[in-house]
């Protein structure tokens, strides 16, 4: 079954077509550039601002991978209700908007509906990622691997850094490695 689902997540082209939580009303702009082959892959959704296109969704991982046509693929999964429950996708399209540091995209699920989708930003090893976009309104937290107790402390200390409300954050479960 395809539904629109985010994380990166989270993706995310839905900024433009669904109202959300205030979030941070002055969002920063993106802290480094984003090395495009190196962000490409498999993401697991550490916390998230809850939105009903995520509604009772764990287990949520978004992939990456290059398109023929220069897009890029975003493959978003969830497992509806548990760890354990119904898998769920959806499948969309990113294109990079401001080319000068790669870490500003629009998402697509919807057609032609884009939706900001900004990398705010990553781990030096891009073992981590903090995705967000203009409005404040969206975060995801992102990591490599499945994520530990101090790998979401640590991700949600680093995003109030950067002005977002981290008492709106969500913690997404993931299964047991």
């Amino acid at each position: 079954m395809r539904t629109p689902l985010l994380a990166l997540s989270l993706v995310l082209g839905l900024g433009a077509c669904v109202s959300g939580p205030s979030g941070n009303p002055n969002p920063p702009q993106p802290a480094k550039p984003v090395v495009l082959d190196r962000y490409l892959g498999k993401w697991y959704e550490v916390a998230r601002y809850d939105m009903r296109f995520e509604k009772g969704c764990e287990g949520v991982t978004a992939e990456y991978s290059k398109r023929p046509d220069g897009l890029i693929r975003v493959l978003n999964t969830c497992r509806q209700g548990a760890v354990d429950g119904p898998l769920k996708t959806s499948e969309g399209k990113a294109k990079v908007v401001d080319t000068a540091t790669n870490a500003k995209l629009k998402v697509s699920f919807f057609g032609p509906f884009f939706g900001d989708y900004w990398v705010m930003d990553h781990a030096d090893d891009y073992s981590w990622s903090i995705v967000g976009e203009g409005s404040g309104k969206y975060l995801w937290l992102l990591s490599r691997k499945l994520p530990t107790d101090a790998d979401r402390a640590a991700l949600t200390a680093r995003a109030k850094a950067l002005g977002y409300d981290t008492n709106m954050l969500r913690p997404t479960k993931q299964p047991l490695p």
